[in-house]
């Protein structure tokens, strides 16, 4: 049991009623997990406002409320404390509760549109190469050096994060590698963590739906690396074409890495195809299995990460020759007959340039590519069509169906796909709303040197429709229809 007083350290409070000096057992922001002396802080969010659920939460046990609102009946039995900012108090809270552990170890932090998760597991393999001991944070799941826990969000709340950060510590790891999401920063998920390093990869359209506009979730990436510490380091990627506006502000040291110019940490693409990459960073050659450029700016950020740690480039280039991809990052499966299938999450228009820029290398994409693509249900509209656009134009072959339509009907999100299409293009284009049925139909249409790309959902594992998530994952369907 922890006092009240010592958790909301270095956050700004009034004391409405009660005492600031009771005991506190747990923290919590939702009433679904509440347990008897319980802090509970009510966040206003997107769907929901948590100072609906005080009473709630008080009937449930929690005996100490922190809100920016005041209820008007107040219960003689519960602490009320009013701040500004209860999602920024939470934060600290969190840090303060579980004893800073974001201090107790190197805590590297990775952001941008698209780079993230495979970064990040770059880094947490290449590590895990050297013999340390190292924590994850991602996208798909999150690990204490080989003990695997689900993950629910890209980068988990202020008290997910805090408790894992804790355990990582208690663990002996020695790093943590994350992926900090647009949406974790402006909520002020990662409010009060001590990160080593912030690594920015790219920037381009994508969450608008929640950002509104470009220029918002900009500033967004760009207050995270406003707010790191002098002694930080940023590690930037000069060539995209937002680095120097998201980090001019920085107060920590800025370290460039790039494949098209001088920096810091530079590399040059020797060979790319469908067998991998051979690139040279600085003086050595590194071979690997990845394929794209893209990766090529995954394992360069990942050099200049490890290299600013204190690693022997040698053991660095070494270990990062024998990384594997993320689950559902250009993952590729290969029939004996020269068909490839391509299995990736691209779910922004400039991921999915990308990917076909890179596919563009190995084959005649509007002679061999055949698309399976879907759009996200209540998620950023206006970029659907924009998708839409850049698949029809650079594939043979265009499959528009189901992503996770979530509470919308499906096919309005495939009209909004088609919406910006001409009638010429239109004629290679086809919609079919059952997503296994549009992958089937694919692997009937490819030919020997075809190649069958399936993207948007990437690791996932479900499909949700109607707030129902029934099994689903494309790379073994794939693997069931080509019957690999």
């Amino acid at each position: 049991m922890k006092k009240l007083c010592n958790i909301l350290s270095n956050v700004d409070f009034q004391l409405i009623h009660g005492s600031d000096a009771i005991d506190i057992k747990s923290i919590h922001y939702h009433t679904s997990d509440i347990a008897k002396s319980a802090l509970f802080f009510a966040i206003p969010g997107v769907n929901h406002n948590g100072h609906n659920f005080i009473n709630k939460a008080i009937s449930l046990g929690a005996i100490a409320i922190v809100c920016q609102e005041v209820p008007t009946n107040l219960d003689s039995k519960v602490t009320y404390l009013k701040v500004s900012d209860s999602s920024r108090a939470l934060a600290v809270a969190s840090s303060n509760f579980y004893n800073h552990p974001s201090k107790k170890l190197k805590l590297i932090g990775v952001t941008g549109t698209n780079g993230k998760t495979s970064t990040v597991y770059l880094l947490y393999n290449l590590f895990t190469y050297l013999n340390f001991k190292v924590g994850l944070i991602s996208t798909i799941e999150n690990r204490i050096n080989n003990n695997k826990l689900p993950s629910q969000l890209t980068t988990p709340n202020a008290v997910e994060l805090n408790n894992l950060l804790s355990q990582m510590v208690e663990a002996g790891c020695q790093y943590c590698f994350m992926e900090v999401s647009s949406h974790a920063i402006q909520q002020n998920r990662i409010e009060n963590l001590d990160f080593d390093i912030g690594v920015f990869t790219n920037l381009s359209r994508d969450h608008l739906d929640y950002h509104k506009t470009f220029e918002l979730y900009r500033n967004v990436k760009k207050q995270f690396f406003n707010n790191l510490k002098l002694s930080a380091s940023a590690i930037i990627n000069l060539d995209d074409e937002e680095s120097c506006g998201v980090v001019d502000n920085t107060l920590s040291k800025k370290i460039y890495y790039s494949l098209e110019q001088s920096a810091d940490y530079y590399a040059k693409i020797l060979q790319s195809d469908l067998n991998g990459l051979l690139m040279k960073i600085d003086d050595h050659e590194l071979s690997t299995n990845l394929i794209g450029d893209f990766n090529a700016y995954n394992i360069l950020a990942a050099y200049a990460v490890a290299c600013e740690l204190n690693q022997q480039s040698n053991l660095v280039i070494r270990a990062l020759s024998l990384a594997k991809s993320a689950p559902g990052r250009f993952n590729t499966l290969r029939t004996n007959s020269g068909l490839t299938a391509i299995i990736d999450y691209a779910h922004s228009p400039d991921a999915l340039i990308q990917i076909i820029s890179s596919i563009s290398k190995f084959c005649t994409t509007k002679k061999n590519l055949i698309t399976v693509i879907g759009c996200g249900g209540n998620r950023d509209k206006g970029k659907r069509s924009i998708m839409g656009k850049i698949v029809s134009q650079y594939s043979y072959k265009s499959i528009f169906t189901s992503d996770n339509p979530r509470f919308e009907n499906p096919d309005s999100i495939i009209n909004d796909m088609m919406s910006d299409l001409n009638d010429e293009i239109k004629e290679n284009v086809h919609t079919i709303t059952n997503r296994y049925d549009a992958i089937s139909f694919a692997v009937k249409q490819a030919k020997k040197k075809s190649i069958i790309l399936v993207v948007g959902k990437g690791h996932e594992k479900t499909q949700e429709i109607n707030g129902v998530k029934t099994p689903f994952d494309d790379f073994k369907i794939v693997s069931k229809l080509l019957k690999i």
